[in-house]
């Protein structure tokens, strides 16, 4: 039981490299992949909102920019945080 408990601690190091890296792997993945896609998906509606008329077409605008800015944003602003905290 003793043995298990000692290997348990030695071992955490590991566990969160591990950790660690899948989260940085994921974190990629949505700053590359998916959240581009939804900000571009964002801004086709907003013209599409344009296009027919819609009465709440300069807002739609309005959040499809807000949103492309922060999400294109997304790593400059985790960086400046992580700078002023850290």
């Amino acid at each position: 039981m003793f043995k298990y408990l000692m290997l348990g601690l030695a071992v955490p190091s590991f566990a969160e490299a591990s950790v660690e890296s899948a989260l940085d792997g994921l974190k990629s993945a949505l700053l590359v992949t998916v959240l581009p896609v939804f900000a571009v998906m964002a801004l086709g509606f907003a013209a599409f909102s344009f296009f027919t008329g819609n009465p709440n077409a300069k807002q739609h605008l309005v959040y499809a920019v807000t949103g492309a800015i922060i999400l294109f944003g997304a790593q400059s602003i985790v960086d400046l945080i992580h700078r002023v905290v850290g």
